[in-house]
């Protein structure tokens, strides 16, 4: 069991995690290299979705159980906006997509409102963790 004070040292990394891929990706699409910032995109929700899962000792080390966790959790019963389920669901999809399927390529406009939507997921998750506190 993680003690309070370091539980809430590894939210604020994890957050900061998430903060810090936001400019990853910028740079990643300026070098036009759009399926790494598909990746890096995900694991910025990630990052920040584990921030939330420990706030409320949740923890698990798979990703769907995370996602299946903050949907039941916090989306569903509407503590959270829906559009941000859809946002977490479609970057796994796009991430799975773009380190799984053969060929597939992602339109840089495209990624770019992907960065987007990252950066809305993050600041609202971080803003809910700062207000429960």
């Amino acid at each position: 069991m993680i003690q309070n004070e370091d539980r809430n040292i590894l939210i604020e990394y994890r957050i900061q995690q998430a903060r810090e891929t936001i400019s990853e990706v910028g740079k990643l699409i300026e070098s036009n290299l759009l399926k790494v910032a598909v990746n890096r995109i995900y694991y910025g929700l990630f990052y920040c979705l584990n921030a939330l899962a420990l706030k409320y000792n949740f923890q698990s080390s798979k990703h769907l159980q995370l996602i299946g966790w903050f949907n039941k959790t916090f989306i569903k019963p509407g503590i959270i906006e829906s559009k941000y389920g859809k946002i977490l669901r479609d970057s796994f999809k796009n991430r799975s997509d773009g380190d799984y399927v053969p060929f597939i390529e992602f339109n840089i406009s495209d990624v770019i409102e992907m960065k987007s939507d990252m950066k809305d997921f993050i600041d609202c998750i971080e803003n809910y963790i700062t207000k429960e506190d």
